[in-house]
């Protein structure tokens, strides 16, 4: 087969992309959902998108190992449903991180402007797509040690940020209007914690997107399965660590819609001349650029392994002299600056651009879930002869648990997003299109047995 990526990528490595693509949901994002849900509502959600996640991860990588291909959820579900299948995953998780790194762009900018008020935070956001589009143009190995290197420095700055703000924690603190809506878990409560529901997503996205490097991957059959275990329990410590700390500093509901939950709860504690203040500035900007970056890597691979197969244009498949998909890397970035500039013209349920990002790329994030929970039961059926190093434990249970909890997500986003939903299944409805008028192209693409089996 033509246009192979090489495997140069360790445990480590992996590791580094599985956490750094997602880390930045620690910094920010997730506060919004205190604003429908409260702290103590909040928690719920995430609790209940943590048990999604685990369940998820664990199964997930069962198709991973077993289908090691750069397409990740596309090649499992067109393995499994065909044509038709592939499709659906594969425009949704290209939804999923087309959308997210325009939000972690934006909450860059909205970190230097803390440090400095004169920088517009769309200036800044359209550098760090310039920036990192070239980084990772010029070799996923050297990307993937970036990667690794502002990842570790991203999850030191959180415990630090733990460490500095637990002399004044205060469980009053967190717990004071903890069910938004109502003081007591009444109704307005319960409707928030569905509503909540993409921002405790935040939290964890995108972890799936190393799937996205396994092609890359050297031994996948191991490497693979260490760093996606050891990814999520990692994230789900951090999560709850940082949002219990950031809610006890003092009153919560100043943090709860803005880009820099953490620097404004350690203000809180420390002041806002202390040095702790100006490290975590700096210093948490590894964790935006840790998922910027590792997003970056994560739309380029999902552009090139459809556009290998034929669902795109083919010229997006063209790799660099550095053997990267430089096409992919740029387009994935001229979409990203097109959001940012879009704030303030486009207006979506009166959200900001941020929220109405992160609302957006959780759609394509839980479609996805869904069709590759739906895979892994097909091929278990259908395919049992394939080599599985790595089997989904609690079957089938807990590929069960994920499949479930991502149906009732899917379900409450809809409820509560219908404008960005809309828009959702209408870029899915063009890409029906488009793959309906393009079969020729298909045809044509070389064969991949990864694909479609021996």
């Amino acid at each position: 087969m033509t246009n192979r990526l090489k495997p140069t990528l360790g445990t480590l490595h992996l590791w580094g992309i599985a956490v750094g693509l997602v880390i930045s949901g620690e910094y920010f994002g997730w506060s919004y959902g205190w604003a429908v849900a409260g702290t103590l509502g909040f928690l719920v959600t995430t609790a209940l998108i943590a048990t999604l996640y685990t369940c998820f991860i664990f199964s997930f990588t069962e198709l991973t190992t077993a289908i090691p291909h750069a397409g990740g959820p596309f090649a499992y579900s067109r393995r499994a449903f065909g044509e038709t299948g592939g499709l659906i995953a594969g425009l949704a998780t290209l939804i999923e991180f087309v959308f997210a790194p325009p939000a972690i762009a934006m909450a860059i900018g909205a970190y230097l402007n803390v440090q400095y008020p004169q920088l517009n935070p769309k200036t800044a956001a359209v550098g760090a797509y310039l920036v990192f589009m070239t980084l990772n143009i010029l070799g996923v190995k050297l990307a993937a040690m970036f990667e690794l290197v502002v990842t570790v420095l991203a999850v030191i700055e959180l415990l630090v940020f733990m460490g500095v703000v637990s002399p004044g924690f205060s469980l009053a603190n967190f717990a004071a209007h903890g069910w938004a809506g109502s003081d007591t878990f009444g109704m307005p409560a319960f409707s928030g914690i569905f509503a909540a529901i993409p921002f405790a997503i935040w939290f964890f996205l995108a972890i799936e997107g190393a799937a996205m490097a396994a092609e890359e991957a050297k031994d996948p059959t191991r490497t693979i399965p260490r760093a996606y275990i050891s990814g999520i329990l990692t994230l789900v410590v951090l999560a709850i660590g940082v949002m219990l700390m950031a809610g006890g500093a003092g009153d919560w509901r100043k943090l709860s819609d803005i880009n820099d939950p953490l620097p404004q709860a350690m203000k809180m504690i420390v002041g806002e001349h202390s040095n702790w203040m100006h490290m975590l500035v700096w210093i948490g900007l590894f964790g935006l650029i840790a998922s910027f970056h590792g997003i970056i890597l994560g739309y380029s691979r999902q552009f090139f392994a459809l556009a290998r197969a034929g669902y795109l244009p083919p010229s997006l498949a063209k790799l660099s002299r550095f053997q990267t998909p430089h096409r992919a890397i740029i387009l994935g970035g001229v979409l990203g600056i097109a959001a940012i500039y879009s704030d303030g013209v486009i207006n979506l349920q009166g959200m900001t651009l941020t929220a109405a990002m992160i609302t957006m790329a959780v759609f394509g994030a839980i479609v996805m879930y869904i069709m590759s929970m739906l895979s892994l039961f097909k091929l278990r059926r259908s395919a049992p002869e394939m080599p599985r190093s790595f089997r989904a434990p609690g079957y089938p249970i807990v590929p069960g648990i994920a499949l479930l909890l991502s149906v009732v997500c899917l379900l409450a986003m809809l409820w509560f997003n219908p404008v960005i939903g809309a828009l959702f299944f209408a870029i899915m409805l063009v890409g029906y299109i488009y793959f309906l008028a393009t079969k020729a192209q298909r045809d044509r693409a070389p064969q991949d047995t990864m694909l479609v089996g021996e």
